[in-house]
């Protein structure tokens, strides 16, 4: 009897081998499709850190200003091994941080955890990332100051005082690193920052405790990294002994504090706007022609010609400060060593003759 078709082709297909039944041709299976990878920086921006550590960290030196001293403020980064003073950081770090650090190059890079159970994502470290990602952009919009960075060599900062007495004797001055009232002149109670016609920008928080730490250096001995020198063309100017980054705190204008009713026949050349008043007959100038500090010998600019407005370097800023009014002399651009600093007398009132400047 002749075998059907169809068990024809099953014996074909199967053969049966000791109980088992085997094919003898695979099955056909769909092509596959090709398979996708993530790129790199896909899997570097989910890629967990490893810190690795050395064996040897006495070379590591500061990446902004190169120097391997005061190793005990140097931050080594977590990610990159580069080392960072503190105060060489901007925002300057006050204290040590706590757990992981990452420079500010890497500090963007940092990956975001997506287990919720990892550790990076404990509600203390989220608000650390937070607070220092935040700070680099809150930075470059409150314009924050810096206090500024003294000479290490004492030698050297005992030079930068001896020039700064001896341009203060030349002119038959005394030294105060404060605003100063006398009876005869205006009482502190007419130095009031709600007194200034429109108001008056109020000093933050954070810039008080930079002025507050500007003024414990200097009560140190710790002086800004500035030298005067005399001029033949100029008379006495001052240069930068050391290298001033933007806005960075330079100094508090001081001198004895007066009505500028008192001052208008006055031949002092250096009398600076401290309190523009709704009434004019309550307006202050601070007048530093027996009493102040260096800067009395920062020059101005000629704010009528292209080159002299070039030379600007620093500015006078007026601040409220616990309801006073003060002035700094704060740096506009980075002051490289030897720069003389200049800012322009008329800030405000526009009233100030420079056109005889150099």
């Amino acid at each position: 009897m002749a075998p059907s078709p169809s068990s024809a082709s099953a014996a074909q297909t199967l053969i049966r081998y000791n109980g088992s039944v085997r094919r003898t041709e695979a099955p056909r299976r769909p092509t596959p499709s090709p398979r996708k990878y993530k790129s790199m920086s896909d899997i570097m921006a989910t890629a967990k850190h490893v810190v690795l550590g050395r064996d040897d960290y006495g070379g590591v030196s500061c990446e902004h200003c190169g120097s391997g001293d005061r190793d005990e403020e140097l931050l080594l980064c977590d990610k990159c091994d580069r080392g960072f003073h503190m105060s060489c950081l901007r925002p300057i770090v006050v204290r040590v941080p706590i757990g992981s650090w990452f420079c500010p190059s890497c500090s963007g890079q940092r990956p975001k955890c997506t287990d919720v159970d990892d550790k990076c994502t404990s509600p203390q470290d989220s608000r650390k990332r937070r607070r220092r990602s935040g700070s680099l952009v809150l930075q470059k919009k409150r314009r924050r100051l810096l206090p500024y960075i003294p000479t290490e060599d004492p030698s050297q900062r005992l030079k930068q005082m001896g020039s700064l007495a001896s341009a203060l004797s030349a002119l038959q001055m005394e030294f105060s690193d404060d605003l100063t009232y006398l009876s005869d002149l205006a009482p502190r109670s007419a130095n009031q920052a709600k007194f200034e016609n429109g108001g008056m920008q109020v000093l933050s928080k954070e810039d008080t405790e930079t002025l507050e730490q500007c003024r414990a250096m200097c009560k140190r001995g710790e002086c800004p990294p500035l030298t005067v020198v005399f001029d033949l063309c100029e008379g006495f100017t001052v240069e930068a002994d050391g290298q001033i980054k933007d806005m960075t705190f330079i100094t508090e204008y001081t001198g004895d504090v007066d009505y500028i009713k008192n001052r208008e026949h006055d031949d002092c050349d250096s009398m600076m706007t401290l309190l523009l008043a709704t009434d004019p007959s309550n307006s202050l100038v601070i007048c530093p022609d027996k009493r102040g500090n260096i800067a009395r010998f920062i020059n101005g600019i000629n704010n009528h010609t292209l080159e002299g407005k070039k030379k600007q370097n620093c500015k006078c800023v007026r601040y409220s400060v616990n309801g006073e009014c003060r002035v700094f002399l704060v740096a506009t651009r980075d002051i490289a060593k030897g720069e003389r600093l200049y800012y322009d007398y008329n800030g405000y009132e526009h009233e100030y003759p420079t056109h005889h400047f150099i």
